[in-house]
C-alpha cells in the first residue's frame, strides 16, 4: 500500500474530533449541572435550565446540538450513572496519560508493566485511587495525550 494512503487513513482517525468532543462535554456538564442543584430547590423549566447550563460551562454551539436532551438521557436519572456521565471522559484522560507515560519510558516492556502492576493494578481499591496514580506517573492526571490522539492538542492541559 502506497505511503501517501497510509497517512491519509491514519489521518481519519481524528476526523470530526471536536465535534464529538464538544458533545460529550456538554452531556457530561449537563448531568452535573442538574445534580448539583440544591436539594428542595423547586424544579426548573428543563428546557430554560439545559440552555443555562449549556451557556454556563461554554458549550453551548449552535453547530453541536446536546445529543442526550434531559427528557431522554436516561443514563443521568437511574442505573448507576446519575451525576457520573463525565467518568467517561476521565477513563479516556487516565487511559492515554498513562500509555504516554509507558512511551516516555520504553514502552511495553517487562519492567514497566510490573511497575504498573506494582503500583497500581495489584492494589485494588486498598489506597486512594489518585494517590495511586500520582505515585505511578510522578504528578497529576494531565489531559494532553487524549488531546494529541484526538488531534486537539494545544497548550499545557494539566489538570487540577
Amino acid at each position: 500500500m502506497p505511503q501517501a494512503l497510509v497517512d491519509k487513513i491514519k489521518q481519519t482517525r481524528t476526523f470530526n474530533q471536536g465535534f464529538e468532543v464538544t458533545e460529550i462535554l456538554e452531556a457530561s456538564l449537563l448531568d452535573l449541572a442538574w445534580h448539583t442543584l440544591p436539594p428542595g430547590a423547586a424544579a426548573p423549566d428543563v428546557d430554560a435550565f439545559e440552555a443555562e447550563a449549556l451557556r454556563r460551562y461554554n458549550v453551548a454551539v449552535p453547530e453541536i446540538p446536546p445529543r442526550y436532551r434531559t427528557t431522554y438521557f436516561r443514563h443521568i436519572w437511574d442505573g448507576g450513572y446519575s451525576a457520573s456521565y463525565y467518568a467517561y471522559t476521565w477513563s479516556e484522560v487516565l487511559d492515554h496519560d498513562a500509555y504516554a507515560w509507558f512511551k516516555e519510558h520504553g514502552g511495553l516492556t517487562r519492567e514497566n508493566g510490573l511497575r504498573y502492576r506494582t503500583m497500581v493494578l495489584s492494589r485494588g481499591a486498598t489506597e486512594d485511587a489518585a494517590t495511586m496514580y500520582r505515585n505511578f506517573r510522578g504528578r497529576d492526571p494531565n489531559v494532553d495525550a487524549l488531546l494529541e490522539v484526538r488531534g486537539l492538542k494545544g497548550g499545557d492541559s494539566t489538570v487540577k
